[in-house]
């Protein structure tokens, strides 16, 4: 394959490039011309480079599939691909950052210093979280993870597409510091996904499953349609897949083998489909489905919950939409109240203007894309917390949680006393390294209070995250473990929500 440049421009370049297509077409008949990664599309191309498919294109934002419409493994790019009569290898796909790992400091042994690195380093001890660093780097990272995952499965799943391009399988330390590489700058690996990890969905030949959706109660079924692509160096005979669903202990709860058939070299090829009632499986609960075989195997994370559940308040608290003094005064004579924060009345950055929070991790960086969204890198918490007791998590983001950041606003807390940790932190980019997070529990005066930005009021019967959520705060509330020790006062609560 071969290729002008990258993202080609100037005067007169597409004529320039038709004549070098045409050029070396005729003078190296053995390989495949293209005029640039990224553009032109010009006749004279046997492939197209080009950035339409893929999952967050330039400029989306918030409105990109990833983060705009509910986790799903159905998706190609097919209709797309049917645009065009050659070949498309997606164009620089991914680009999503974690947050820096500043053990990598030490590795700069020569004449270049990592200066950036410093800086955003000291800006978060400033700011009194010097010792998340590491953790805000590993939940990124896992967050990083789970998006090139389907950004890659949606390729792979695309029948007729040509390729995709990384953009990087490393870090890019110029350009305002994009680290964007599941490896670092100097080629090592991150620690948060290892080779094997990785080539489970990135290799010559990958099981897929097709599910229209990661989130079901026990009263629904999984159904999934399990595929092949195979782009190894001959078809797979007789390959033999087998499926099962495994809870969190490692257990096959559900399992089956598909018929064995042989897989040509291509992708979109049908092994066979599966439908699990999830009637008797435990909930709430998060489940794989893994799908084996032929040496290949790959896994899927799914969530069931109750049909029903409890989001009623139970008397000993109150829930209420803005700390009124009256409010106050029933904290301060030792009341527990729940403030759940209208997502749009938080408080934005005094120079910044609105956290725009998404899914998916930050694109590129803040730096070079003119603060383009999602602003933030996940959320860290601690899964052992009480207060998530019923609410299966990791410490990181997972599927589950686009059903809660989607209707969610990051609070600032750097107004709240340096002590002050959220239950649900949300990472910051680094070059700001703020306080934020979607829930708070502290004490005002002899009262217990919890704060949250999620909605956790509107449309909960079709939305099972969020009434378990729900769920789980106010049978913490309610509980002699919700007890926070840390004082903060009416008027710094305040100033996390707008006037």
């Amino acid at each position: 394959m071969l290729v002008a440049g990258n993202e080609p421009g100037g005067n007169g370049h597409v004529d320039f490039l038709r004549k070098w297509v045409a050029y070396f077409r005729a003078k190296d008949p053995r390989r495949f011309c293209s005029s640039g990664a990224g553009w032109p599309e010009i006749p004279e191309n046997q492939f197209h480079v080009t950035a339409e498919p893929r999952i967050q294109g330039w400029g989306q934002g918030l409105g990109s599939r990833i983060n705009s419409r509910p986790p799903e493994t159905r998706t190609d790019y097919r209709e797309s691909i049917k645009q065009r009569t050659v070949p498309v290898v997606s164009h620089e796909i991914g680009q999503w950052c974690v947050f820096p790992n500043f053990d990598e400091i030490r590795k700069y042994t020569g004449y270049l210093k990592p200066k950036n690195f410093e800086i955003f380093r000291d800006r978060l001890v400033a700011n009194g979280m010097g010792d998340l660093a590491k953790s805000f780097f590993l939940a990124s990272g896992k967050l990083q993870t789970i998006c090139y995952k389907e950004e890659i499965e949606s390729a792979l799943r695309t029948p007729g597409m040509g390729g995709f391009q990384l953009l990087d399988l490393h870090d890019f330390p110029g350009q305002g510091t994009a680290l964007i590489g599941v490896l670092d700058a100097f080629w090592d690996s991150k620690g948060y996904v290892t080779p094997a990890e990785f080539s489970r969905f990135c290799g010559p030949a990958v099981p897929l499953a097709r599910l229209s959706r990661r989130v079901f109660t026990q009263a629904e079924s999984l159904e999934a349609d399990i595929e092949l692509a195979n782009f190894g160096p001959a078809p797979l005979r007789g390959a033999s897949m087998e499926w099962k669903l495994v809870n969190g202990a490692g257990e096959a709860v559900a399992g089956g083998r598909l018929r064995a058939r042989e897989i040509p070299i291509d992708n979109a090829v049908r092994v066979g489909n599966l439908n699990v009632p999830l009637r008797e499986l435990a909930a709430p609960a998060r489940y794989r489905l893994v799908v084996s075989g032929a040496g290949l195997e790959n896994d899927w994370d799914i969530w069931v919950y109750p049909e029903t559940v409890e989001t009623s308040v139970p008397s000993e608290v109150t829930v209420v939409t803005e700390l009124t003094d009256q409010t106050v005064v029933a904290l301060e004579q030792g009341a527990r109240v729940l403030l759940l924060v209208p997502p749009a009345k938080v408080a934005p950055d005094r120079k910044l203007g609105k956290i725009q929070m998404g899914f998916s991790g930050i694109f590129w960086n803040m730096a070079w894309t003119n603060r383009q969204a999602p602003h933030t890198l996940g959320i860290l918490c601690d899964p052992q917390h009480p207060a998530l007791a019923s609410f299966p998590t990791e410490y990181h983001s997972n599927w589950q949680w686009w059903y809660l950041v989607s209707r969610a606003g990051a609070m600032i807390f750097n107004g709240l006393p340096k002590e002050v940790r959220p239950t649900v932190q949300v990472i910051d980019d680094w070059f700001t390294a703020r306080r934020l997070g979607l829930l708070l529990e502290a004490k005002v005066g002899r009262g217990r209070l919890m704060v949250c930005s999620i909605d956790l009021q509107n449309d909960l019967e079709a939305n099972p995250v969020a009434r378990q959520f729900r769920h789980s705060l106010l049978a913490y509330m309610k509980s002699d473990k919700f007890n926070p020790q840390i004082p903060v006062t009416a008027s710094q609560v305040r100033g996390l929500m707008t006037k």
